[in-house]
C-alpha cells in the first residue's frame, strides 16, 4: 500500500467527484465506496474487522490504490495516515451541517434505513457505520448526525498536520489539491458527478 491522498471528508462531500480528480491526478484507481464489490451493506471481510475495531491487513484493503476517499476508508483516515506518512489528507466538506444532512436525507439515509427492517437479511455493514460515525446505535436523528459532523471535522482538523491537510470543498476545484499533491493544475473543467438528483 501506498497513498498518495487520503480523503478524510464524510459521504455526500463531493467524494465521487474528488475520486475522479484524484484518479485523474495520480493516474491510479482511489478506494471508494463505489469500488467495494457488495456495498453499501456487504464490504467484505476485511472493513468488517475494521468497523468492529480490528486490525485489518490495510496492505491487502488498499491494494492496487493510489488514493483513499469515501466511507469505508474516511473513517480510518488515521492509521491510514500513519501508514502512509507522505500522503496529504484531503478533509472535503458542505458549507454547513445543516446542507451535508439535508444532501444525506436525500440520498444515502434512505437506503440505510432499509437494513433497519426486522426482517432485512442483507447484511447490515452500512448501519454499522452509522453506528460507529456517530457513537450509538440510536443514530438516526438529525441532531445525532450533525453532531457527529461536526465532531469528525474537528477532529481531523485537530490531529492532521497543518501543513499535510487540505481542507477542501467541491467548489475550490483542482488548485489546493495540485498544489499540495505539486502536480500542473488540468486545463478541463473539475469533475462534477455524483449529484443529489442522480439518485433515483
Amino acid at each position: 500500500m501506498s497513498l498518495r491522498a487520503i480523503g478524510a471528508g464524510l459521504p455526500r462531500t463531493g467524494t465521487h467527484s474528488l475520486k475522479d480528480a484524484l484518479e485523474h491526478l495520480l493516474g491510479g484507481r482511489c478506494c471508494h465506496m463505489s469500488e467495494l464489490p457488495g456495498h453499501p451493506f456487504d464490504l467484505g471481510s476485511g472493513w468488517q474487522t475494521a468497523l468492529a475495531g480490528g486490525a485489518p491487513d490495510w496492505d491487502a484493503l488498499l491494494d492496487g490504490f493510489v488514493a483513499s476517499d469515501d466511507w469505508p476508508a474516511s473513517m480510518f483516515y488515521a492509521p491510514l495516515s500513519e501508514a502512509n506518512p507522505d500522503a496529504i489528507v484531503i478533509l472535503s466538506t458542505r458549507i454547513s451541517a445543516d446542507m451535508w444532512l439535508q444532501s444525506m436525507e436525500a440520498t444515502v439515509l434512505p437506503v440505510a434505513r432499509l437494513a433497519l427492517a426486522p426482517d432485512w437479511r442483507d447484511g447490515r455493514d452500512l448501519l454499522s457505520m452509522f453506528e460507529r460515525f456517530t457513537g450509538t446505535s440510536d443514530w438516526d436523528s438529525p441532531e445525532t448526525l450533525i453532531a457527529a459532523y461536526d465532531r469528525h471535522n474537528a477532529d481531523v482538523r485537530r490531529t492532521v498536520a497543518p501543513g499535510r491537510l487540505v481542507d477542501w470543498q467541491a467548489g475550490d476545484g483542482w488548485e489546493p489539491i495540485c498544489h499540495a499533491l505539486d502536480v500542473p493544475v488540468p486545463e478541463e473543467p473539475f469533475p462534477w458527478v455524483n449529484k443529489r438528483e442522480d439518485w433515483g
